[in-house]
């Protein structure tokens, strides 16, 4: 399966942040998304287990109650219904991996 970054539409979910569902299919998902400067992704969590990449920017990322600083190349790990959220320090793009697939983001 091919996935061209271009034919993948682009979700505006506001105060500076963007979501693209990159690919799906089984039980896995990637998924991008863009943060300008300051912009927050609120604490929540989700029954999914989910990778982060950093693909570019610096982020304050908050896992299970504990803060650190990220950048390029880091990884982050996020259990199933553990609270994580970011503050974006430096405008980025993430890629998200879960498993199974959000079919939350797939209603759109």
């Amino acid at each position: 399966m091919f996935i061209y970054h271009k034919e993948r539409p682009l979700e505006d979910l506001g105060n500076g942040v963007t979501r693209r569902v990159l690919a799906y299919g089984g039980t896995m998902m990637a998924v991008e998304v863009c943060f300008k400067k300051d912009a927050i992704g609120p604490l929540h969590h989700h029954p999914h287990e989910q990778l982060t990449y950093v693909l570019s920017g610096r982020f304050a990322f908050t896992i299970d109650g504990e803060t650190r600083e990220v950048g390029a190349g880091d990884t982050l790990y996020k259990a199933p219904d553990v609270v994580h959220g970011c503050v974006c320090l430096e405008a980025g793009v993430l890629l998200d991996t879960f498993t199974p697939q959000r079919e939350d983001f797939l209603a759109i």
